[in-house]
């Protein structure tokens, strides 16, 4: 009867506050693409091990960070990084976080608000960066690969590494001069490269995305998936640690979920024609007014795939900058009253054997 006495004190205790159950431990992931939400799922940390098969484990803080604890890589540094363990506000593969207004279009009222800060630390040996990744796309994506636009910060970078492309230019911003770097995977990859070593970062994303657009490497019309801050290890990389990560939006106005080629007025759906090994047409695409007032001029933007030229467009003008092909209407078919359509059509040609044709139209 003594213990059954001991056990109802414990429980009148426990009933009225007196002991506190445990804390719940925070995670350590080791799975290939293993992610846990925190915050009350403000944010995610995933560990992301996309270009290895080597271990990675990462001991993630619930007040907003991780640590890498285990790092078993040896990629060549030649080639891609072995992962990136990361946090990260917006929507990554269809795993959304709450309370983000992302996917946001980069023209919104709400865009110039949103802000970001990072502290990150390091440890001495091995090859890596780190880095925040910033991705676009033309349409509010919430899953699978993006296809406008990857802004990648790098606030530091350890061993004989550099980022995709090449060198196009030095920028001052965020009070720091960067590198910029420019190249195309089948999206446009602009990197900012500090001349000098960081350890933190607090800044607003339209500082670099606005840099973006005026190089042409990016479209006010495109939407903000997610911003991503971590690390892309070659070789080793246990110690590197995100001790804190914010995303801040003050200025509402996201950008709604699910596909779609259109900013609320028009809409460009494509149509491939014919395909052949190296090359294509696509014809039609179809410009449709969605608005209740008459369109006086039109544009389509869309991705062209990396390798991939124009050799012919009909019906329409263009221009290709930086992967990115801009089509505009022409005299004859600018003017556009509610529920009306046009359209124009183009010949492409593309490496052997490669099969992609351009995706992701955005009419504005």
């Amino acid at each position: 009867m003594r213990h059954a006495h001991i056990y109802l004190i414990i429980g009148a205790l426990l009933s009225l506050g007196l002991f506190a159950s445990p804390a719940k431990a925070a995670p350590v992931i080791c799975e290939k693409y293993g992610s846990t939400s925190i915050q009350n799922g403000r944010y995610v940390v995933m560990n992301n091990v996309w270009g290895a098969s080597t271990a990675q484990c990462i001991d993630v803080n619930q007040n907003g960070g991780f640590t890498v604890t285990q790092s078993a890589h040896n990629n060549s540094t030649s080639g891609a990084p072995a992962g990136y363990p990361a946090i990260y506000a917006g929507c990554h593969y269809g795993n959304c976080t709450s309370g983000s207004n992302l996917p946001m279009r980069a023209n919104s009222s709400g865009f110039a608000a949103l802000r970001s800060s990072v502290s990150m630390s390091y440890p001495g040996s091995g090859t890596y960066n780190a880095s925040y990744d910033l991705w676009f796309d033309p349409t509010p994506r919430t899953d699978g690969q993006n296809t406008g636009a990857e802004l990648m910060i790098w606030l530091n970078r350890q061993g004989s590494i550099q980022p995709i492309g090449s060198r196009v230019g030095t920028v001052n911003l965020a009070g720091s001069t960067w590198e910029v770097w420019f190249g195309n995977t089948g999206w446009n990859v602009i990197s900012y490269v500090r001349t000098s070593p960081a350890t933190s970062l607090d800044f607003t994303i339209d500082t670099f995305f606005s840099d973006v657009v005026n190089r042409g490497y990016g479209q006010r019309s495109w939407y903000l998936t997610s911003v991503q801050a971590g690390f892309e290890p070659w070789i080793g990389g246990a110690g590197l640690s995100v001790n804190s990560f914010s995303f801040t939006n003050t200025g509402g106005g996201g950008g709604g979920g699910g596909g779609g080629g259109g900013n609320g007025s028009c809409t460009a759906a494509a149509t491939t024609q014919g395909s052949w090994n190296n090359g294509y047409v696509v014809q039609p695409v179809t410009v449709t007014n969605r608005g209740t007032s008459a369109l006086n001029g039109w544009t389509v933007t869309f991705p062209l795939p990396s390798g991939h030229t124009i050799t012919g467009m009909w019906n329409a003008d263009y221009s290709v900058s930086g992967g990115t092909v801009t089509v505009r209407s022409l005299s004859h078919n600018g003017g556009l009253a509610p529920g009306a359509a046009t359209s124009f059509g183009f010949q492409a040609s593309r490496p052997d054997g490669n099969t992609q044709v351009p995706s992701g139209y955005t009419c504005a």
